[in-house]
């Protein structure tokens, strides 16, 4: 009996955290916390995200602050949500914040604690998937508002958020026809704030453009041949001289970030990531045969200053040229300029007042920024800055080790608590622009 009182106590520490481990927390912080708990106990994660019960708890959260909210589905059983607090002066250019309410799998087994689960352990980590990426920012946006609502401020510009699905898997059914809708134009929007980054310094991050994401896909045929044959032109032959060269660019690339003349961020990435050729057989493939056909596929992230030109021309030269029967699909999923052909990019100095107000309101809130980089891999943002919008990607989370699509994805209670003071100095600010501003 002693050892089962002391396996129990155990596992309820584990669980819980000891008295006093959240004590200097005020009520008010506890059910904030709560909130994000509940959220994240939503299965929001792909291949069959809870779209349901999500909107269902965010629409009722917005409401109980005194937001207009509604559920628009541009695509049926994908509801994007959109929440409004009318500003003093609607004439002017809104403020957007956004978040998306899906999330990639988890491996259960992988886990200290179930990731659907959102336990929060003796040292504040709360442990979800999406805990970090991003729904996290969803109930900051929330609560920062309902503070401020609570003190009595009133925006000069109108503060909308938008909560969106399919993100994780390229965002064609939510943000791309969200910006593409009546419905956004009607917003008026003058600024975006996106998801981000955590950072495991104490400095948040914060990203002003993305990389583009593109898919290569690369074939290539030639004559059949018994395998003991050596020839020349075999699919297989040259597939890997394909390979090859994309092999030897990568490393020019990646030798660029290790030697840090650039960031990862600051380059192209080119990375296989699946092969497809062999002749089946009933306990396999044939071993004796080499195949007429083979297909490699590639994740490609394009900064947004690539010249577009000189890639394809590397390709059709170098990595699948015509003659040795190679042929190619470069699939971009997304935009790389704005709808003025400009990259996407959103300034970072004092051209752009919307940084200005953005950084200032940082450091009022007792925050550092790092300096601005180019996201690695790649927002909703996009869709943002395609239409000419500013819009910066953004998540106050310092001192947190980076862990979106990771195992054990977490956040802790004090930095999810932080971030909402952080928000409500950042929304005040920014929906305060004078006129003249921006």
């Amino acid at each position: 009996m002693p050892c089962f009182f002391v396996y129990s106590l155990l596992v309820f520490l584990s669980f819980y955290p000891p008295p006093g481990a959240t004590s200097s927390f005020t009520p008010q912080q506890e059910e904030q916390i709560e909130r994000l708990q509940r959220y994240l106990r939503i299965r929001t994660a792909h291949p069959d995200p809870d779209y349901a019960a999500a909107a269902d708890f965010l629409l009722e959260e917005a409401r109980s602050i005194g937001l207009h909210a509604l559920a628009i589905e541009f695509v049926p059983g994908k509801p994007l949500l959109l929440i409004s607090w009318p500003g003093s002066d609607p004439s002017l250019p809104s403020l957007l914040l956004n978040s998306h309410i899906d999330s990639v799998p988890a491996e259960p087994s992988r886990w200290l604690h179930p990731p659907f689960a959102a336990i929060r352990d003796a040292a504040g980590r709360i442990f979800a998937r999406g805990a970090q990426d991003d729904k996290s920012i969803a109930v900051q946006y929330l609560e920062a508002l309902r503070n401020l609502k609570a003190a009595g401020f009133v925006p000069a510009r109108s503060v909308h958020i938008s909560l969106v699905p399919d993100e994780e898997i390229g965002g064609a059914d939510g943000a791309a026809r969200f910006v593409a809708s009546e419905q956004f134009r009607a917003l008026n929007v003058g600024f975006v704030l996106d998801e981000g980054q955590a950072s495991p310094t104490d400095e948040f991050r914060v990203f002003y453009a993305d990389r583009s994401p593109w898919s290569l896909i690369v074939r290539a045929v030639g004559a059949p041949g018994h395998g003991s044959r050596m020839f020349d032109g075999g699919a297989m032959e040259n597939l890997m001289d394909c390979v090859q060269a994309i092999a030897r660019f990568r490393e020019s690339q990646f030798d660029q970030v290790k030697s840090g003349s650039k960031a990862a961020s600051e380059v192209i990435s080119v990375n296989p990531v699946y092969m497809k050729a062999g002749t089946p057989s009933p306990t396999g493939f044939v071993m004796n045969m080499q195949p007429s056909e083979a297909e490699v596929g590639f994740d490609v992230r394009l900064p947004p200053t690539t010249d577009l030109s000189v890639l394809k021309r590397r390709i059709d030269e170098e990595w699948a040229p015509n003659i040795k029967n190679m042929t190619y699909q470069l699939i971009l999923k997304g935009p790389i300029r704005d709808n003025k052909g400009r990259p996407l990019v959103t300034p970072t100095d004092e051209s752009n007042p919307w940084w200005s107000a953005f950084k200032q309101a940082v450091l009022a809130s007792g925050g550092k920024l790092a300096k601005p980089e180019i996201l690695s891999s790649t927002t909703d943002a996009r869709f943002m800055r395609q239409m000419g919008i500013p819009s910066l990607g953004f998540s106050p989370m310092a001192n947190t080790p980076i862990l979106l699509h990771d195992h054990n994805e977490f956040l802790m209670d004090s930095v999810f608590l932080k971030g909402i003071k952080v928000y409500e100095h950042v929304i005040s600010a920014l929906s305060s622009l004078p006129e003249t501003s921006a």
